[in-house]
């Protein structure tokens, strides 16, 4: 196969993801309408969130990938630790913990360096 046979793939490539990235959003918005708050798939998609947040989490702890890779397993435990102590500490608030146990662990990285 030449390179001019191949060089629509990027495009075709591109359109497709495009298109099934939009089907989904479309499908989200038109249903999102029929859904409470309080509902079962809200508690459950909620519960995977937190669920997939987790794991990453373990995975970055234990085994971590480039640069954190690093990282001395003491900053990367800290970071958690206060993660999880300002989660249940602030009102279950994600956001503030998972910025907090980032910030714990860029501070232990500073510390050590």
């Amino acid at each position: 196969m030449s390179n001019a046979d191949t060089s629509w793939f990027p495009v075709v490539a591109i359109l497709v993801g495009a298109v099934v990235t939009y089907a989904w959003r479309a499908l989200g918005t038109s249903l999102s309408g029929r859904l409470r708050a309080d509902s079962p798939i809200m508690a459950w998609s909620g519960c995977v969130a937190h669920a997939l947040l987790a794991a990453l989490i373990a995975r970055m702890i234990v085994l971590p990938v480039g640069p954190l890779e690093t990282t001395p397993m003491a900053a990367r435990l800290a970071g958690v630790a206060v993660g999880v102590a300002v989660f249940f500490g602030l009102g279950r608030n994600i956001l503030i913990a998972v910025i907090a146990g980032a910030a714990t662990m860029a501070g232990g990285v500073w510390l050590v360096a």
